[in-house]
């Protein structure tokens, strides 16, 4: 099978036709190989510590101690989570003299406690500052769909890492989409939940009024396993909820803009073919979105908090940033106290506005994307990189504003480039949206 599931994986050592050890042999050979992406996908790759976690997991086994789904499978982590021992270079230089992390982060603890096989640490955009996941200090992973093309940003090494086999299923963090941008364009599943409910501690921030950690993968509940896990929830797979009589709202306003041909031949079909098996799916006025550009044009939390964190770094190590990220955390320094507090006025202003109309419906649903991955040539210029991360960041960004769960599923036909259909839920409704996705990812995929 050319892309099992947890749970495909999990019977298959459960039964006794493969084991921990080969299955990480198989994930570190595809990491290794000269051909593929391994190198730019990954930082940093645990091969000893990898075999040796491999083996330990076949042994607990064998004794009947299985902890979760997820043991003896070989799972990546995003590099801006610490790791005991190790520095936490958050895809950066800048980073590279800073003292070793004294533990690991809480959710990377909790993967380990789950018995999770941890192959390597991701490549990312640097500090997760960008929604395309070109990286120029330590290249930039080809997407699985065409090389040619950028993977999707910031999680792009987790992306390619399970697109191409090198692990069954990826951390990721989500801050303006950074989870659901690369699985969108290379065709996984990836899900954020409400930020509040998975620890952030012990993981470079960008903005801790936005950041949120989730996984990338090839099932919804894929998803839902290391969710539960990420969350130090019972790992508990939701119910698929029948689709017949479900109401899914798609906003007029803002996230139909401006969408590519393919992206937008893709969104319709989905919309078609879950109105076919009894979906009702209704156009709704949500102007409240139109605001978001001038809520955020002094740059937002990314921006101001991002800002905070890096203010001594730049002035040590300022020349060592992405020329295409330095000036984005820059635009912090312009922002006052005062810009910070309307800004979070605004936002719980615009999360209740908005909440009022969103909570009739069961999902909001739209593309994930406006378009679909560009090439590397696209974003090679200052002005083509900040045309396409915006494009790629624009309907993403509103679940991390307005607090929210969301989930990309693929939708793309066989012979079009990856396409991502978003559902959003409400706030900490994430295992309804969990189980509503599970009934809809079949009737989407193209």
């Amino acid at each position: 099978m050319a892309k099992p599931t947890i749970q495909q994986l999990a019977a298959d050592l459960a039964a006794g036709r493969t084991t921990s050890r080969a299955l990480t042999e198989q994930a570190l050979a595809r990491i290794e190989d000269p051909k593929g992406e391994g190198q730019r996908v990954f930082i940093k790759v645990y091969k000893t510590q990898a075999l040796a976690a491999a083996d330990a997991s076949d042994a607990l086994r064998k004794a009947g101690l299985v902890p979760s789904p997820l043991a003896g499978l070989p799972v990546s982590i995003k590099n801006l989570c610490d790791v005991a021992g190790e520095t936490t270079l958050a895809g950066s230089r800048a980073l590279d003299d800073a003292p070793p992390a004294k533990q690991d982060a809480p959710v990377l603890a909790r993967l380990r406690a789950a018995g999770a096989v941890i192959v390597g640490s991701t490549n990312m955009s640097e500090f997760a500052f960008s929604g395309v996941g070109f990286n120029p200090h330590y290249g930039t992973p080809g997407n699985p769909a065409d090389r040619t093309r950028v993977p999707g940003g910031s999680s792009s090494g987790a992306a390619v890492s399970v697109a191409d086999g090198m692990a069954v299923v990826a951390l990721g963090t989500d801050t303006g989409g950074s989870v659901r941008i690369p699985s969108a364009v290379c065709g996984l599943v990836g899900f954020k939940p409400t930020a509040r409910r998975v620890p952030i501690d012990g993981v470079v921030p960008l903005s801790t009024s936005l950041d949120s950690i989730g996984p990338l993968a090839q099932s919804v509940e894929c998803c839902a396993i290391v969710d539960a896990v990420f969350a130090g929830e019972p790992i508990t797979i939701p119910d698929a909820v029948p689709l017949a009589g479900l109401r899914f709202g798609v906003p007029r306003h803002f996230v139909l803009d401006d969408l590519d041909s393919t992206v937008a031949k893709a969104f319709e079909r989905a919309c078609a073919a879950l109105s076919a098996k009894g979906v009702r799916i209704e156009s709704f006025d949500l102007p409240q979105l139109n605001e978001l550009p001038a809520i955020n044009a002094k740059g937002g939390f990314a921006a101001s908090e991002a800002y905070a964190w890096h203010q001594k770094l730049i002035g040590r190590r300022g020349k060592d940033y992405d020329q295409f990220v330095h000036p984005r955390i820059m635009r912090g320094r312009e922002m006052s106290a005062a810009d910070y507090i309307d800004l979070l006025q605004a936002r719980a202003d615009l999360q209740k506005r908005v909440a009022a109309i969103t909570s009739n419906y069961d999902a909001v649903i739209m593309p994930t994307c406006a378009i679909v991955a560009p090439t590397l040539d696209e974003v090679s210029t200052p002005d083509g990189f900040t045309k396409k991360n915006l494009a790629l960041l624009r309907n993403t960004t509103v679940g991390n504003f307005l607090d929210r769960c969301a989930i990309s599923l693929p939708c793309h036909g066989g012979s079009e480039l990856p396409v991502g259909f978003m559902l959003m839920g409400e706030t900490m409704a994430d295992k309804r949206l969990l189980g509503i996705a599970r009934s809809v990812a079949s009737v989407v995929k193209g």
